[in-house]
């Protein structure tokens, strides 16, 4: 088995490490004898859809936003179509705002993808710090670090977990992130995967059961490491809850 991920503009969209990230990723199906396979698709390149299983988009800063913006919107219908069709997608922070209707960018309000009917609205001062989450997902608690100005909305989607502590996509409803089929937008930052090893092998087993109609379930790894590092935020942040 081999899972092919495709990392959109790493040179534009790595504000918070996001490319740890991909190496979580490529390892834990090392460790299990998975291949993985990730090819960087840089400004002006193509997009093999076809021999995609994990599209990977991460956060920048509001001119790199843009730039990825600009590339995106001539096949945002073809990415639509692989969101539809359950192509797993990992989509952080400016990525994450992306896939809506509308974002703002140093006040100027910016067209989406359209990918989901949600949408990202300007407001004073930011949101920032440690979150934690409570998710549907993963029997353990999702943490994260989040920097972000714009308030995103996402209407009847499910969101990726309940704050326990921080804002989460607006400060107002309690909730972080979006989950729409095999898709997961979310602000979290730190990188997000190293620190959360169920909510990672959650997205290779949805790529891993799309792709192979054989396959079960995720061997266990030890994960001393990170289940410490998660536990010990969510001790500091959210009182263990």
């Amino acid at each position: 088995m081999n899972l092919n991920i495709t990392h959109l503009y790493p040179e534009l969209l790595n504000l918070y490490g996001d490319l740890g990230n991909i190496a979580a990723l490529n390892m834990r199906l090392r460790w299990r004898g998975i291949g993985c396979t990730v090819t960087e698709v840089k400004l002006g390149g193509r997009i093999d859809f076809s021999n995609t299983d994990i599209l990977f988009l991460g956060g920048g800063s509001a001119r790199d936003q843009l730039m990825a913006r600009n590339a995106l919107a001539g096949i945002a219908g073809t990415l639509l179509e692989y969101v539809e069709n359950g192509g797993v997608t990992i989509a952080i922070c400016g990525g994450y705002q992306l896939l809506g209707k509308y974002f703002f960018l140093d006040g100027s309000k910016t067209e989406g993808l359209s990918l989901l009917d949600i949408y990202t609205d300007d407001a004073q001062g930011r949101l920032t710090g440690n979150v934690v989450l409570e998710s549907s997902l993963v029997s353990d608690k999702i943490v994260g670090f989040e920097n972000h100005a714009g308030r995103t909305f996402i209407g009847d989607y499910q969101p990726l977990g309940k704050v326990l502590a921080g804002h989460g996509n607006n400060a107002q409803d309690g909730h972080e992130g979006v989950v729409y089929k095999n898709l997961v937008g979310t602000y979290l930052h730190g990188p997000l995967l190293p620190k959360n090893p169920q909510l990672c092998d959650w997205i290779l087993t949805q790529a891993l059961k799309a792709k192979y109609s054989e396959f079960d379930s995720l061997s266990e790894l030890p994960d001393i490491e990170e289940r410490a590092a998660n536990r010990f935020i969510c001790e500091k942040y959210a009182g263990g809850k």
